[in-house]
């Protein structure tokens, strides 16, 4: 069935995925936008990643929790997803992971044999090491969080992006659904090697200065991301659909809040396209321009020539960004 750019605006705004970052407003309420490191330098709040300035460059600190539910239903996958999902963010950044940490409660040992077990894939097949954490198998629950530290020279952040800017979406489109999940996996069958070329680049592109600002496509998918960079740098924007790359026949309010296994969004200088184009075009992927960034405080979609507001950004999400707007809430 064919879905109305009506019926996806509704469906978006209503969408558990998206409306759940609001859950990130406790932390920007309890902790702010910023944070005094220890030597004394401010750190920003609110990126993918912590990033902390390092002499040369920035350590990134990455954590993620993970869904209690796909923990005891899927423990092999809750495992790599841990690993994966923290990877992406470090990448997000423009950095590469150094090492990775976890938490993991469960029942029993046994339990936690096949969680283990997708956390070693995923560490093997991209290269990073899990180096220590917390365990107890004497839990009332299950449950795990990895955390990841990583390095960066140059660093691709949420709060840069600036009206005019080009939006493209780089994404890795051989993959399929992984069950009933809304994950698009294009990660745990293909090679380890591709896996790390793929992150890699996210690296050059920072180094190389081409992009403003950009996010990795994280749970609330394509739509709940976009949502959060313009917060974070206080700009609108407009997503063309026609432009989106999308597998046949996957409905749009599905694709749009799926979480793919390596799928990135960026805002990048008009001048500078052609040249994210050819950096991410040797390498299997996607790479597509999708829209733009306005000076607005609204996310806009557009399919065939209709237009609708999805957001209203003087309506807080996460509650981490430009502090305009966040005055006017």
């Amino acid at each position: 069935m064919q879905q109305t750019l009506s019926q996806i605006v509704h469906l978006l705004q209503s969408a558990a995925s998206i409306l759940n970052k609001q859950d990130i407003q406790t932390a920007a309420t309890a902790i702010g936008q910023y944070v005094p490191g220890v030597d004394g330098s401010q750190i920003r709040l609110g990126d993918d990643c912590a990033a902390i300035f390092d002499g040369d460059g920035y350590l990134l600190l990455a954590a993620e929790g993970i869904w209690p539910q796909l923990v005891l239903s899927d423990p092999w996958f809750a495992g790599w997803c841990a690993v994966m999902v923290n990877l992406s963010d470090i990448a997000a950044m423009g950095g590469s992971a150094i090492a990775v940490v976890d938490a993991l409660w469960s029942r029993s040992q046994e339990e936690t044999q096949q969680i283990w077990a997708g956390m070693r894939a995923a560490a093997t097949a991209y290269g990073v090491p899990i180096v220590g954490g917390h365990t107890n198998c004497h839990s009332e629950y299950s449950g795990l969080a990895v955390a990841v530290l990583g390095r960066a020279s140059q660093l691709i952040t949420s709060f840069e992006a600036s009206p005019g800017d080009t939006l493209m979406m780089v994404i890795n489109m051989a993959g399929v659904y992984y069950g009933d999940y809304p994950f698009w996996n294009a990660a745990t069958m293909a090679e380890p090697a591709m896996l790390r070329s793929h992150l890699s680049k996210l690296t050059d592109l920072a180094n190389a200065n081409l992009c403003s600002a950009g996010k990795d496509i994280s749970m609330g998918g394509l739509a709940g991301t976009l949502l959060m960079l313009c917060e974070a740098s206080g700009c609108g924007a407009l997503l063309d659909l026609n432009r989106v790359p999308r597998p046949v026949g996957v409905p749009w309010t599905k694709w749009l809040t799926s979480f793919p296994s390596y799928g990135f969004l960026l805002s990048v200088p008009p001048n500078n396209v052609a040249a994210v184009k050819r950096l991410f075009a040797s390498n299997q992927v996607v790479c597509q321009t999708v829209g733009e960034i306005t000076p607005m405080t609204s996310v806009v979609l557009q399919l065939q020539d209709e237009r609708r507001l999805l957001w209203d950004l003087t309506r807080s999400l996460t509650g981490f960004g430009n502090t305009q707007i966040q005055q006017n809430d």
